[in-house]
């Protein structure tokens, strides 16, 4: 009998993700061999979905983890916050990135309101409903812990 983790099966959502992750990953690689090109506002909102799904089974594996095994449920736990961060620096560079259309000029997140469309609306909406998932579960020094050596801009 083979254990779940050599099982073809065992996470088929989970390799699937990964497999397009790669395969967009590659595409865009070869592209920006013929005709370079800058990440636009649609493949971060994509990367951003994929970065909070990837919290979401993050935080529980260790929640899952932690009471038969503490250290890995700690390191997960860290993980966990690292993605958190990650996704946040995603969200703020999806809000430095030019509009395509712009008629629709207004960058700046504004979750109390429905913005003009897809993708502002999608991406504010999903960061935020994970914003608060993190901070009943995170500390704020956790939060601002600076990933190894990234710090977040300073406020002008």
């Amino acid at each position: 009998m083979n254990s779940p983790t050599h099982t073809d099966d065992a996470h088929p959502y989970l390799r699937a993700a990964t497999a397009g992750i790669r395969h967009h990953t590659r595409s865009l690689a070869s592209r920006a061999q013929h005709t370079p090109s800058s990440a636009d506002r649609v493949h971060l909102d994509v990367l951003h979905a994929h970065l909070t799904a990837l919290h979401q089974l993050l935080d529980q594996l260790a929640e899952s983890s932690r009471p038969p095994h503490p250290a890995a449920g700690r390191h997960l736990a860290t993980a966990h916050t690292r993605l958190w961060q990650t996704a946040a620096a995603v969200h703020d560079a999806f809000h430095l990135l030019p509009v395509a259309d712009e008629t629709s000029a207004d960058t700046e997140c504004h979750p109390e309101r429905l913005p003009k469309g897809p993708p502002v609306l999608t991406i504010c909406q999903r960061h935020l409903a994970a914003g608060h998932v993190v901070r009943r579960k995170t500390t704020p020094s956790d939060l601002n812990t600076p990933l190894h050596g990234h710090t977040a801009p300073s406020s002008q």
